[in-house]
């Protein structure tokens, strides 16, 4: 059975969409059969992966408003191993539709357990707010990552994210855990960076991932390539943080797996 990963952090511009696009890629490179799924309207997941959102037929909104099957929706990537589920402009307006549905949390969960035992992880690029839609996801998700950027105001609305975490975990999904704190953008000439380091590994300890994100050009410039940045660029330093990070997410879910049992 697949194991479905929020990526969710209700403040933009902390690598979000980047790290769903890259450690999915880095997933699928090492045989693990990947689905990305573009819960985010503005779509750049879906156009990082090399497709453009205008010309998609059937997204997650369709999935979600109109009950297409997920497997009509989902489409190959140019790497190997992943696919993508993805999501156009129109996902705006599926918050305002769910609003009257009954079962408006749990719509996502619904969908994606059709397709669940298809993949080995499923990838959810979350939007940065805590609507509707990410309040699907993390009722889907079996856990979540919070990418947390190495800079000034790192911490700030974090406290806000686990509440909502709380909530859906309380009313929603009770299995919901936290994957990982995942630092990104560090840069160890700033003090600022290597301070931010401490200071969330101080807080969270056990939940910081030992993999950190370097800032790198790399990573930047392959988006506009619709490239994942391991296609773009396999010996940059991006390349080699997101293959760690997808090493150390599977080596620490088959040390849970032989734990249960």
């Amino acid at each position: 059975m697949g194991k479905i990963i929020a990526i969710s952090n209700q403040k933009g511009g902390v690598g979000k969409t980047t790290t769903s696009i890259n450690l999915s890629a880095s997933l699928a490179a090492m045989d693990k059969k990947t689905l990305l799924i573009d819960a985010d309207p503005q779509a750049n997941s879906t156009s990082g992966c090399g497709l453009d959102p205008k010309s998609i037929e059937k997204s997650l909104y369709e999935c979600m408003i109109d009950s297409v099957d997920p497997k009509e929706a989902i489409l190959p990537t140019d790497t190997p191993n992943l696919f993508i589920l993805p999501s156009h402009l129109d996902l705006v307006g599926a918050e305002i539709e769910l609003i009257q549905h009954e079962q408006r949390e749990t719509i996502m969960k619904d969908t994606l357990a059709k397709i669940k035992n298809d993949y080995d992880y499923i990838i959810i690029d979350c939007s940065p707010s805590l609507g509707l839609i990410t309040v699907n996801a993390l009722t889907a998700a079996d856990s979540v990552i919070i990418p947390v950027q190495c800079e000034y105001f790192a911490l700030e609305g974090l406290g806000k994210l686990l509440n909502t975490i709380k909530i859906v975990q309380k009313r929603l999904n009770p299995a919901l855990s936290i994957e990982g704190l995942l630092l990104t953008m560090y840069d160890s000439r700033l003090r600022l960076s290597n301070q931010v380091v401490e200071e969330v590994k101080q807080h969270f300890e056990s939940l910081v991932f030992n993999t950190i994100i370097h800032r790198n050009s790399k990573i930047s410039e392959a988006p506009s390539f619709g490239k994942p940045v391991i296609a773009f660029d396999i010996e940059s330093k991006g390349s080699v943080n997101y293959l760690h990070l997808a090493k150390e997410l599977i080596e620490n879910n088959e040390k849970k797996t032989i734990e249960n049992k």
